[in-house]
Order: C-alpha cells, then sequence, then structure tokens
C-alpha cells in the first residue's frame, strides 16, 4: 500500500526509523508502568523517559531542514501525508521554546499532586492559583503556536488537526439544544433511571473469564498480537503493529464497567492492528487524530457493545458465567446497560448524557482563554452550566470543577475530541448500515465483515489523511451531529437498537 518514490522522502522514512524505535520503546515502557513494573521503580522509570524524550526531540529537530526543503508539488498521498504529520509535530517543538515547555512541565507535575489533595478535599481554592499558572502558560502556547481567529484554535489543533471553534461552535449549539429535547422523551420503561446491578457486587475471577471470552471469542481479537492486563485506569498501547495492548480494572460493583472497558478499549486496540502494515516505522503508522482514535472506541462500545443485537449475543456467556445473573433476564441486562440519567460525573455518563458533560468543559476551556472568564470564577460557572444543560447541581468541587484531572496537566483543548469521536461513530453507523446487514450480524456474532469494512474505510490509512479529509474522502461527511442525535433518537425513543 505505502508507495514512496520521492528520493527525498526516502531519505526522511530512513532518518526517522530511529525516532520510530523510541516511540515503540516509550510505549513499551508507559504499558510496563501502569501494569507491573514495582512502585519504587517510579523514580528510575521518569528518568529514563525524560532521557529517551529528550532523544526524540532531538532527532526529530534534525529532520527539520529536510523536512521543511520537501515541496509537496508532484508528491503523492502517501509522500504527503508523511511530510504533514512531521510539519505538524515539528510545529511544536520549533515553536514553543524549551523554556516554556520545561516551566509547564514542573508547573504540570506541582499541579497534579495539589489537584488530587484539592479534589479530595473539595477545595478548589487549594488548585487556583495553579490552574491560573496553567492557563497563563498555555496562552504563551498558543501565541507561539500562532492561530487565526480564536487562541483556542491553537490548542485544538494539537489534539485534533486544524480544528476549530468555527467548526465546534454550530456541533455543540445543535447537539445540547437536541440532547435535552431527547432527555424528556426517552421510553422509561426501556431505558431506567438507575438499575439494581449497579449496586450489585461480582466475582473478580468470573468477570476476567467473561473479558477473555468476550474479547477473544465474540470480538474475535487476534491472541498473537493482542493482550489484557489490568490497572487504575483502563488504556490502550500500540507498541507495534504486531503488539497491542489494553487494560481494564475490576472494582468489585457494577459488571458492565470493566465488561465495557474491555469493548471500549478493544475498539482503540482493532484501530491500531488494522493500520496497513505497509506503514510500519513511518510517521503515517498511527490513527488520523485523538477524535478518530475515539471513534472507534465509541463505535465499538455504544453502537455495537449497548446493542439490543449484542446483548443478545453475549448473554449467554454472562448467564453462564456470571453468578449475580440468576434474578435478571436478557431484557433485564439491556436496561442495565443502558440505563440513562443525568450524573454530574462525565465519566460515569451515559451515551445519552456524556456530550452533555463535554459541552460544558468546552464552554468554559473557551472563555478562559478568550479571557473573558477569571480562574476564580470557574466552579460558580461550572454548576451553573451543569444545572442549565443537565439539571443538576454539584454540591461541592469535587463534584464539580475538580472532577477531571485534564487540566492539571495542561491538557487544555482535549475534551472536544470525544464529542467528536461519538459524532464520527455514528456517521459510521449511518454508513454502514446502507451496506451491510449490520444488526443481523451483531446479532449472530459475525464481526468480521463489520471489521472489514472499518479497515478498508478508516484503519488502513493511518495518518495518511488529515483528520476533515479522510471524513470526506471514506464517509462523504463533515463533523455533522445531525447522525449522533439520529441514532440516539431511533434507540432511546424509537428502540431500534
Amino acid at each position: 500500500m505505502l508507495n514512496v518514490n520521492d528520493s527525498r522522502v526516502k531519505e526522511i522514512l530512513k532518518k526517522y526509523e530511529p525516532i520510530w524505535a523510541l516511540d515503540h520503546a516509550l510505549a513499551l515502557m508507559g504499558w510496563d508502568l501502569e501494569t507491573y513494573m514495582p512502585r519504587s521503580g517510579v523514580e528510575y522509570r521518569g528518568f529514563a523517559t525524560s532521557q529517551l524524550m529528550l532523544m526524540r526531540q532531538k532527532l526529530m529537530l534534525e529532520l527539520e531542514g529536510l523536512v521543511n526543503s520537501v515541496d509537496e508539488g508532484g508528491l503523492n498521498d502517501y509522500e504527503k501525508g508523511i511530510i504533514r504529520v512531521l510539519r505538524h509535530e515539528l510545529k511544536f517543538y520549533t515553536k514553543i521554546p524549551p523554556s516554556l515547555i520545561e516551566e509547564l512541565s514542573k508547573t504540570t507535575t506541582k499541579a497534579s499532586v495539589v489537584w488530587r489533595e484539592a479534589k479530595a478535599k473539595a477545595d478548589f481554592n487549594m488548585f487556583k492559583p495553579h490552574l491560573g499558572k496553567i492557563i497563563e502558560l498555555t496562552r504563551q502556547v498558543a501565541d507561539k503556536l500562532g492561530y487565526s481567529g480564536h487562541p483556542y484554535n491553537a490548542l485544538l489543533d494539537l489534539y485534533e488537526e486544524n480544528l476549530t471553534v468555527n467548526d465546534l461552535d454550530p456541533l455543540f449549539n445543535r447537539l445540547v439544544g437536541g440532547i435535552r429535547q431527547l432527555m424528556n422523551r426517552i421510553d422509561r420503561g426501556v431505558y431506567p433511571i438507575k438499575h439494581e446491578l449497579e449496586e450489585t457486587k461480582y466475582n473478580v475471577d468470573e468477570m476476567r473469564i467473561i473479558n477473555e471470552e468476550v474479547a477473544f471469542n465474540v470480538l474475535g481479537m487476534p491472541r498473537e498480537r493482542f493482550r489484557i492486563d489490568t490497572s487504575a485506569h483502563p488504556f490502550t498501547v500500540g507498541v507495534a503493529p504486531g503488539d497491542v495492548r489494553i487494560t481494564t480494572r475490576y472494582e468489585g460493583v457494577d459488571f458492565k464497567a470493566t465488561l465495557f472497558s474491555v469493548i471500549h478499549e478493544s475498539g482503540h486496540a482493532l484501530y491500531e492492528l488494522q493500520i496497513d502494515e505497509s506503514l510500519a516505522y513511518t510517521p503515517l503508522a498511527r490513527g488520523a487524530s485523538t477524535g478518530f482514535h475515539e471513534s472507534q472506541s465509541r463505535f465499538m462500545e455504544n453502537v455495537v457493545g449497548r446493542s439490543r443485537y449484542f446483548v443478545r449475543l453475549i448473554y449467554p456467556i454472562l448467564k453462564s458465567r456470571l453468578s449475580i445473573l440468576g434474578k435478571f433476564n436478557e431484557d433485564d441486562v439491556y436496561g442495565y446497560f443502558n440505563v440513562v440519567r443525568p450524573s454530574l460525573i462525565r465519566v460515569d455518563a451515559d451515551e445519552v448524557t456524556y456530550n452533555l458533560h463535554i459541552a460544558v468543559r468546552y464552554e468554559l476551556e473557551k472563555k478562559i482563554l478568550e479571557g473573558s472568564m477569571e480562574v476564580g470564577d470557574l466552579p460558580e460557572a461550572w454548576n451553573t452550566l451543569m444545572e442549565n444543560y443537565l439539571g443538576v447541581r454539584p454540591r461541592n468541587d469535587s463534584e464539580g470543577v475538580l472532577q477531571d484531572i485534564h487540566w492539571s496537566q495542561g491538557s487544555i483543548g482535549y475534551f472536544p475530541t470525544y464529542t467528536l469521536g461519538n459524532v464520527i461513530a455514528a456517521i459510521i453507523l449511518s454508513r454502514i448500515e446502507k451496506e451491510l446487514d449490520f444488526r443481523n450480524l451483531v446479532e449472530h456474532g459475525h464481526l468480521d465483515p463489520i471489521k472489514d469494512w472499518l479497515r478498508d474505510r478508516i484503519h488502513k490509512w493511518g495518518a495518511v489523511y488529515e483528520p476533515k479529509e479522510l471524513l470526506r474522502r471514506s464517509l462523504n461527511e463533515g463533523y455533522n451531529p445531525e447522525h449522533l442525535l439520529n441514532y440516539l433518537e431511533s434507540k432511546y425513543v424509537k428502540q431500534t437498537y
């Protein structure tokens, strides 16, 4: 598939191989840090990681002159993709001075520690000066990167290439209004506000067996290229085309949490596994964007995993393996998987209300960056938006403005990619149903045609095309929220999924 003819691009790819090797090592070290590394090794791992990151930056900067010397005229799509991806990454390395990177790193390292304590005490004032410093430094990053229009655009572009507030404003305006209207029409006989199984303890050993069976036997994840481990926070890491790993966690109550972590992360893993192997060792051997990656996990978790057809498929497995399901039938499990209620905590939100949580964060990040809101105003602004959008009001800062770790890490501009993932997942469903008997395939466990469709339309291309271009080429769409609203109404009002 990869077609590189230009001699300069060939030279770039040769020089990129050590960078790929460093990324390979860093991915494996990061996985080990979260899974099996002894706790006393943290300091040493931190030093080693920072040294490898510095080596990577040095090698990237050595590519700058060669990359910038390439005229894209006459290049094919793969060659253009290589140059585009490298220029996008070099933009940060070359425009942000090391002193600013160092100051931001020191500030976020300390802020993350303070955030944990502030969250535990539900005291935003403890965190406020640190967040204020992060916002100040982040504005400097935006200024150094440069932007057209809103300063938020510079940060959005770090996570989703060429994403702007002009893309997001109409998207969130439509979703907020549409979802709030939809919430009043949900069939509560099918989709309850709460379910007994949410508070029911489960046997962890039983769930380990179920998770393995669902991942390998139902989803068809390849045993020779994929593994599941346990960590505090579920994640996926693509170490190499033949080595993709996910984790889940076992909290001992509410078994759907660990099950859907496996299904969600398997969606991410499938993307990594189905990138065309000819792209290995190149800058193209990655997902098109954060939003596109999230679309694959949301598609598997929500569109496939929470569907009535998937429940019908896996209910016999759950019934035979999970001792707590004695009195619960298939409809009970479907309702449990699809509980819908306005909640305070984003990570616990259902697929109907989830994007309202993201809309809150989007509005606040935009205002704080443009300077129309002070950091000290965030708790009250947060609470007001939660009440306006979801009809619930946090009782304290821990339930409100302090609930996410992202701001303490300086990850401003990341939240909207979660909603983009949901939007793209719904677009995929609208297209795939025109070409495949999607529901029948899911119900009978014939997932290979679905995975092949995703591979051919999205996965195999890696980062050859920027996200907007891939969306247009493969799905003939832009960031259109109507497909998501149609899906939610079809499922939660008309009961077709």
